[in-house]
C-alpha cells in the first residue's frame, strides 16, 4: 500500500551496449537511417574483452540517401563517445544503392567495442 506523498518509481531500464551503439550511430546519421538488423557477439583477446556489433541500416528517400553516403564515408574514422566502451574498429562491409521505386541505400557495418577497464 502506498501512502500519500510516497510514489513508487519503477526503475528505468539500463541501456545496454547495443542500445548505446544504435544511439551513437543515430547521432552520426542524424536519424535518417533505420536499423533493419543488429546482432551482437562476445569478443575477447588475451588482453581485451568486448563485443562485435553488426548492423544493417536503410536510408530511404533522396535526402536520407545523401546522408547515408556521408555516413558511409565518415564511419570508419568517426570518434565515438560511448560510456564504458572504446570503439576499436568501425567498418563498412557492404553498400547497396537502389533508385527505383525510390532512392534507397542499404548499409552493412560492423563495430568492435572494447570494455574500458
Amino acid at each position: 500500500m502506498l501512502l500519500e506523498g510516497n510514489s513508487a518509481k519503477s526503475p528505468r531500464p539500463r541501456r545496454t551496449a547495443a542500445d548505446r551503439v544504435r544511439m551513437a550511430l543515430a547521432e552520426l546519421h542524424g536519424g535518417h537511417g533505420e536499423v533493419l538488423t543488429h546482432t551482437e557477439k562476445a569478443w575477447a583477446s588475451i588482453t581485451f574483452a568486448g563485443t562485435r556489433h553488426s548492423l544493417k541500416l536503410v536510408f530511404a528517400g533522396a535526402d536520407a540517401v545523401a546522408t547515408g553516403e556521408v555516413f558511409v564515408a565518415e564511419l570508419p574514422e568517426h570518434e565515438f563517445a560511448i560510456p564504458g566502451q572504446i570503439v576499436a574498429d568501425a567498418a563498412i562491409h557492404e553498400v547497396e544503392h537502389r533508385l527505383l521505386p525510390e532512392p534507397r541505400l542499404v548499409v552493412q557495418c560492423e563495430l568492435l567495442l572494447l570494455e574500458e577497464s
